[in-house]
């Protein structure tokens, strides 16, 4: 394969003119009839034994030449443009002048890597939030550690009451038939919770442990189909009450809960807790702000086929996670009521965004020079490593060394933006002048 001419014909699209050599494309025909034999079946030969040279008598010289191409087009295309010193992010057309046992020619018209301009990208100007932990914040934040620590006792000597969990069995009956999921054992219920439908858990209220009564209910409108708008009958068994016993607040708590000798450490303890958060926050509402800011201020006409790639990936990403759950996209876009073409058009300024933040930062990191070192690729390789508990060997065979240089190339162009740009904090107006501007000031 080589490539024989490459020219500028339009914006960001070059035009290759490719050769395929005759014994790499006979080579991708003999790839291409081993596809298909064991499918072939002619009179006098079983199937799958006749061979490419009687096949061909049968059906044509050429009849393979299309899958054959098919099996050497991107090879002959990415040898061409990485000849060229091309950056590909796209194809436009192909269009073959001459297919057979000489060869191919073809011209391909490719879209390439846009050659932007960033107009600023130093002392851009970002606000973030004052960070303060209010008494309110921190008593929430104890409530928080009090039910976390709260303990289940069971009551033996009342009736049910709201709040309380219940351990139940039940069964229903519409019509005096059991319906299907109609039924549990040992079911912990919390009353109020509002699990059951509307009535049920409000008639286990004033029962006692193993009382058996029946709860009288009518399905709601909404409900599935076979039982929408139904009066039915659950007989239930009330096992045991179980209640929270919540802990009491003092300097045992303090040290059991929080790791402190005393409350007001804990309340110390827990307000760093907030303001780190807050601080943490506002650093991803500042790089927000920074990347909003450079996605505007990119200039350049962007193939539109990069905003496609981008929501194609982000299509094979929500399809990856969501097959952890034993569900596809297809079946995701049924349950949504969405079109391809309703997600695709939701789904486009975002992807316009990160197109240009990405070509904003890679532009950055070249005018400033940035760059990443072995040194540097090796300790995210073992970051990563002992991150997920694998060797460094094995990382790098499932993360390849471009990625992970160019993920971290953005990384280091963010940090450059960030560290250059002017962040003030935005303060409260004072009272009784709401009408006028937040003060702020200078980070």
């Amino acid at each position: 394969m080589s490539l024989k001419s490459s020219k500028n014909v339009e914006t960001n699209v070059y035009a290759l003119d490719i050769e395929i050599s005759a014994e790499v494309f006979e080579a991708a025909q003999n790839k291409a009839f081993a596809k298909q034999k064991n499918k072939i079946q002619l009179p006098g030969f079983r199937k799958g034994k006749v061979t490419r040279k009687v096949a061909e008598k049968f059906f044509g010289a050429g009849w393979l030449y299309e899958d054959a191409l098919d099996l050497c087009f991107s090879d002959a295309v990415e040898e061409a443009v990485k000849e060229a010193g091309l950056t590909m992010v796209g194809t436009k057309s192909a269009d073959v002048k001459e297919i057979g046992a000489a060869g191919v020619e073809m011209t391909v018209e490719i879209f390439v890597k846009p050659e932007i301009e960033i107009t600023e990208y130093k002392e851009l100007k970002a606000t973030k939030k004052k960070v303060e932990a209010t008494d309110e914040e921190v008593d929430a934040k104890i409530k928080e550690l009090v039910e976390r620590n709260a303990r289940l006792v069971t009551a033996t000597d009342r009736a049910v009451e709201s709040g309380d969990i219940t351990v139940i069995d039940f069964e229903g009956f519409v019509d005096g038939v059991a319906f299907e999921g109609g039924k549990g054992e040992n079911y912990e219920l919390t009353i109020g919770s509002g699990q059951f439908i509307p009535g049920f858990e409000d008639q286990i209220i004033g029962h006692k442990a193993e009382e058996e009564f029946d709860v009288n209910v009518k399905f709601p409108e909404e409900y599935t189909p076979e039982l929408a708008g139904k009066d039915a009958v659950f007989k239930v068994k009330l096992h045991e009450i179980k209640v929270k016993e919540l802990p009491e607040v003092n300097d045992e708590f303090a040290q059991d809960a929080a790791d402190c000798d005393t409350v007001d450490e804990m309340k110390k303890s827990l307000a760093e807790e907030i303001k780190t958060h807050k601080e943490e926050e506002n650093e991803r509402e500042i790089e927000s702000q920074l990347l909003e800011m450079l996605a505007e201020n990119v200039q350049g006409e962007i193939p539109e086929v990069m905003f496609d790639n981008e929501i194609n990936a982000q299509i094979r990403d929500i399809d990856y996670r969501l097959s952890m759950q034993g569900m596809n996209f297809e079946t995701y876009m049924q349950y949504t009521g969405m079109t391809m073409e309703q997600y695709k058009e939701n789904a486009m300024p975002l992807a316009q965004k990160n197109v240009k933040v990405r070509l904003a930062l890679e532009k950055i990191a070249e005018k400033e020079a940035l760059e990443i070192t072995d040194e540097e690729i090796e300790a995210e390789y073992a970051k990563f490593a002992e991150q997920y508990g694998m060797e460094v060997d094995k990382i790098k065979e499932v993360v390849p060394v471009d990625g992970l240089k160019a993920d971290m190339l953005k990384e280091k162009a963010i940090k450059f933006v960030r560290d250059n740009a002017k962040v003030t904090t935005a303060r409260k107006p004072r009272a009784k002048a709401a009408d006028k501007p937040a003060e702020e000031s200078a980070e």
